[in-house]
């Protein structure tokens, strides 16, 4: 047996115990942790030695990390720890588990420089103070070899229960065979792509169109690269919630089609849902002294985590069965199964946000990965909110009143120069070329005496100033790192809860380009699969996305023929917002007339609620017998599902909803479940001052502002939209395309090749 774990990894499944505790405490970024390592390192004597890489073995377990320093004249190993506030307020379990680690790294420096005995400190630092305190052991290197034998022979019954799952899951996996018999039209094209990214250590973006399994085509040569070892997991990324139950059908499919040969496949797949829906006390706080499931979480874990992996299944249901029979969290169970899985399926958050679970542990255990990203052209959108902070005026006055007397200053200090801000600004919206300095440091002052405050006094401070203060935290953060990729406003507006101050001014740090953050989660992974069906021009979202330069491209052809979809141009008609009067009559006739023509159903999608409620008023004024059913806004999963029934259902009628919602993409309706579609709208972003600055971003960055902001996005959403009509190679169906600007050459060019267009 060969398995390979880091220190860390190690000592957190050996050496943690006791309750689990959420209750916030003020971290240090991991900016700061480094600066105070940093510290720690130059205030030690010439020849002190810094991040030292260790290895060591123990029966066929291989122990691997990098010790924090080490002085050769005192012979100290120390392990550093950045904290702020009262150290003593630290659990004592955090402390056991920081001593396993340094035992650890100390026997394989030992081992390392065959040393007969050492120092072993651990090297606690105040990111607030500057002040350092320091616990010391000295041990023998006998001692030392016990500890970590010890620890190792905690760690290897599971390294060797995890070796031969993981030696049966490859044996399974290269047997495994396609479980349709046959790929579809352009699947084998994607399939072999992807196997290749993954053998070749590349990037991909593959652009295929809907209806061709195109989530079986990526998650299937995945699984035969890491029969081969190509990477060790997978990590399969959505951005709603439908993606994710693809996925999962699609691997519970691969699970029945090797039952049925005989041969079972040991491979364990992890479903990631919210917190929110996870909870099983929402009431309450996640500490041992507020929620039961909490209380003695790590004393439980080993055995919730045997019982969960004895299953191959860990979705929702499965993880809640497991926790709840072990009486532990079922959200913070399912974080500790990512370590052990195969394949995570969740939102695109677990990677990519500026927190990200998997990504941290990726890092952490040096995994090989295989990242594959569902519905790829939403990332733009979701990273720019990941990489977005802003800070209201209104909630900072809020906080001033309710904060502690502690807070009172900087608090007052950040208002002052806000409030400088805005006197000083003579229109309602102004893009500055930085963060003001004197502004973002009383936000630094603030977001540290708030860290001290919160050390100090965890329950001092009300949930509603909470929220402003780790809003505060998000912006100082991302203000630390802005650049030509982001932009930073502020936009005043009426504040009548502030009758002696007319105004309110809202701060962004607003991010326009991802590229600068999402790379160095590419660098990360052994092969990221960006796949969609709209993913044109490909070099918009290569620049966006900061995709490699090594990043391969495919382009499939779909299985679809032009004789199945009639695309029709509505070119009298325009549905620009001054025009949008003069539209109502020739939108609302046009469909009663298509509807009169061929009966079914139909989706009608327009640019806003209003719009579309003002088609829908004159549809039922002009043409009472046709049946009309409308999204809501905010409409909550039980008021989708209903409205997607009636589809479903024998009723036939126009179903509205707006481009760019819940109903214009990972909507599957076959056959006559859906014949057609209007789109009365081209989709481009509203132009207002804000995209107006993206545009001015882009344009500076690519030279190309007004389509990478308004028309290559619009034009996605339309094809989306669009693609809900033709599913199979049986399906018939209409598209109306109602706007004269679908007449234009660089419009057309950004429709698929198989449409023919009339």
């Amino acid at each position: 047996m060969t398995y390979v774990v880091a220190v860390r990894a190690m000592c957190e499944f050996t050496a943690r115990r006791g309750d689990l505790d959420l209750r916030f405490t003020p971290a240090p970024t991991s900016l700061e942790g480094m600066a105070g390592h940093l510290a720690v390192a130059g205030r030690r004597a010439s020849g002190y030695e810094t991040e030292i890489t260790l290895t060591g073995t123990h029966r066929g377990l291989t122990v691997r990390g990098r010790a924090d320093g080490y002085d050769r004249v005192s012979n100290r190993l120390e392990e550093v720890k950045t904290y702020r506030g009262d150290l003593a307020r630290m659990p004592a379990n955090h402390q056991t588990l920081h001593w396993a680690q340094a035992l650890v790294y100390g026997h394989l420096l030992c081992r390392a420089r065959g040393l007969a005995d050492m120092t072993v400190a651990l090297v606690y630092y105040d990111i607030g103070t500057q002040k350092e305190t320091v616990l010391t052991q000295v041990h023998s290197a006998r001692d030392l070899e016990v500890f970590f034998v010890e620890q190792c022979e905690r760690f290897l019954d599971w390294a060797v229960q995890e070796e031969a799952h993981r030696a049966g899951r490859n044996a399974a996996l290269a047997a495994l065979q396609f479980p349709h018999g046959r790929f579809r039209s352009g699947q084998r094209e994607v399939a072999v792509s992807v196997y290749r990214a993954a053998r070749d250590g590349k990037p991909l973006m593959a652009q295929a169109p809907t209806g061709i399994g195109k989530t079986l085509a990526t998650i299937f040569p995945l699984l035969k690269a890491c029969a081969e070892d190509q990477i060790e997991r997978i990590f399969f990324l959505t951005a709603k919630t439908p993606g994710r139950a693809l996925a999962l059908d699609a691997i519970r499919t691969l699970h029945d089609s090797a039952a049925s040969s005989g041969t079972p496949l040991p491979l364990r797949t992890l479903e990631l849902v919210a917190r929110d829906k996870a909870c099983e006390h929402p009431d309450k706080a996640c500490n041992g002294d507020s929620c039961p499931l909490a209380r003695g979480f790590y004393d439980r874990l080993d055995a919730a985590r045997s019982a969960a992996l004895t299953g191959p299944r860990l979705d929702r249901a499965a993880v809640r069965e497991a926790a709840l029979a072990h009486e532990v969290c079922p959200y913070y169970l399912a974080q500790e199964l990512a370590r052990w899985s195969d394949v995570v399926v969740g939102d695109y958050n677990y990677y990519y946000d500026t927190s990200a679970m998997l990504y941290a542990l990726t890092q952490l255990n040096q995994w090989r990965i295989g990242v594959l990203v569902d519905e790829a052209h939403n990332l733009l959108d979701r990273a720019r909110r990941m990489y977005t902070a802003s800070l209201d005026q209104a909630a900072l006055r809020l906080a001033r009143k309710t904060a502690p007397a502690t807070l009172r200053k900087p608090l007052e200090r950040l208002a002052r120069e806000w409030s400088a801000l805005k006197r000083a600004q003579s229109d309602t919206y102004q893009v500055y070329p930085d963060v003001p300095g004197k502004l973002l440091s009383a936000a630094q002052n603030l977001v540290g005496a708030v860290t001290d405050q919160i050390a100090e006094a965890p329950l001092s401070i009300d949930d509603a100033s909470l929220r402003f203060f780790f809003d505060a935290m998000h912006f100082v953060a991302l203000a630390e790192q802005f650049g030509a990729h982001s932009i930073f406003d502020i936009t005043l507006a009426a504040a009548p809860q502030a009758p002696r101050d007319k105004t309110s001014a809202t701060l962004c740090v607003r991010n326009v380009i991802p590229a600068p953050f999402l790379g160095p989660r590419y660098a990360a992974a052994r092969t990221t699969v960006m796949f969609s069906g709209t993913l044109s021009p490909h070099h918009f979202y290569l620049d966006t996305l900061g995709l490699p330069e090594q990043t391969r491209w495919l382009d499939v052809e779909g299985p679809f023929r032009a004789e199945q979809l009639q695309v029709r141009v509505a070119g009298h008609v325009s549905t620009r917002w001054r025009d949008r009067e003069r539209s109502l009559v020739p939108i609302a006739d046009l469909i009663a007339e298509q509807y009169a023509a061929q009966p079914g159903n139909y989706l009608g999608f327009l640019s806003s609620f209003d719009y579309l409620q003002r088609v829908v008023a004159l549809l039922r004024e002009r043409h009472p017998e046709l049946p009309v059913w409308t999204q809501e806004p905010g409409m909550d999963e039980a008021a989708r599902d209903a409205f997607l029934a009636r589809f479903r259902s024998t009723n036939q009628g126009v179903g509205f909803a707006v481009l760019g919602g819940a109903f214009s993409e990972g909507v599957d309706l076959v056959g006559q479940q859906l014949i057609g579609a209007f789109i009365a709208t081209l989709g481009l972003p509203q132009i207002n001052e804000v995209n107006e600055q993206m545009r001015r971003t882009m344009e500076a960055k690519f030279g190309n502002g007004y389509d990478y902001m308004y028309l290559y996005p619009g034009l996605q959403k339309v094809v989306q939209a669009a693609g809900r009509v033709i599913r199979t190679e049986q399906d018939q169906g209409v598209v109306h395309l109602i706007d004269d600007r679908y007449r234009r050459a660089e419009v057309r060019r950004l429709l698929p090749r198989w449409w023919v267009v009339r």
